[in-house]
């Protein structure tokens, strides 16, 4: 029997080795595209999620279908095509992060959300009955207390009252702030108003429960218990994304144009 060696022994651990990484690298490279289209089919589950418009069973694709993505001007409010935006194409059609090579730099003042960037275009989604927009999705993003929350907020055709909201992405802590994926809580978001009669941004979320009673509680949801950052990180979000920085030049472009019109 062969005396086994010091060099011997190491040279078989580093075949082995060798031999295991290269299979792991070969499988993460076959399953990428399968990987990548479970990440888009789960986006567009979220976005519908958001619209009140998921089944289960029924496919994802198909019902996503029914939605119209447009492409807004944030500055402006304009709607624009991709072929008018250079590298527009590397849009990711349903994710809040889309093109950030496209990007400005925000304020300290006006980074509420602690952005640091925000794009210049913004996917939306329309929801149509007829010539009416029946809804409105948009992709917001800020800070939590441990990471970026990534969600899809849908508004009535009213462009003020909120039909759903979905978090799709973050890293907060289970129990306390990764409560905002609880459908109890999301729940308690429908039939709430963004803007009051003057256009200000007023709907947030507060301490402790919000009663039928409470004073203006259409603009108030209950907050998180023992997730007071989280908690405000989602205000935050919420009101720069509806303000002037975010989506409002184009609702308030909507509105000019008769309200709810494609």
């Amino acid at each position: 029997m062969a005396n086994p060696s010091t060099g011997k022994t190491f040279i078989v651990a580093l075949t082995v080795a060798l031999c295991c990484s290269l299979l792991v690298s070969l499988t993460a490279v076959g399953l990428a595209d399968r990987q990548q289209d479970n990440r888009d089919v789960d986006l567009k589950k979220n976005v519908l999620l958001a619209a009140g418009m998921y089944e289960p069973g029924v496919d994802v694709a198909s019902t996503f279908g029914e939605i119209e993505l447009r492409i807004v001007d944030l500055e402006t409010g304009e709607y624009v095509t991709s072929e008018q935006i250079a590298g527009a194409g590397t849009y990711r059609q349903t994710d809040a992060r889309a093109n950030l090579e496209l990007s400005d730099a925000i304020s300290a003042e006006d980074d509420i959300a602690g952005l640091g960037r925000r794009e210049k275009y913004a996917y939306v989604g329309l929801v149509m009955d007829g010539e009416r927009i029946d809804q409105i999705l948009f992709p917001v993003r800020g800070k939590g207390l441990f990471s970026t929350m990534f969600a899809f907020v849908s508004l009535d055709g009213d462009l003020t009252t909120v039909r759903g909201l979905t978090f799709y992405q973050h890293g907060e802590t289970a129990g306390l702030g990764g409560e905002i994926t609880n459908p109890r809580w999301l729940e308690k978001w429908q039939g709430k108003k963004l803007y009051d009669e003057a256009g200000a941004v007023k709907l947030q979320v507060v301490k402790g429960a919000v009663m039928p009673t409470t004073t203006a509680a259409e603009f108030k949801v209950d907050g998180l218990s023992g997730a007071t950052m989280t908690s405000d990180g989602v205000t935050r979000l919420i009101q720069y994304w509806f303000g002037d920085e975010g989506f409002k030049p184009y609702l308030d472009r909507l509105r000019g144009e008769g309200g709810n019109r494609g």
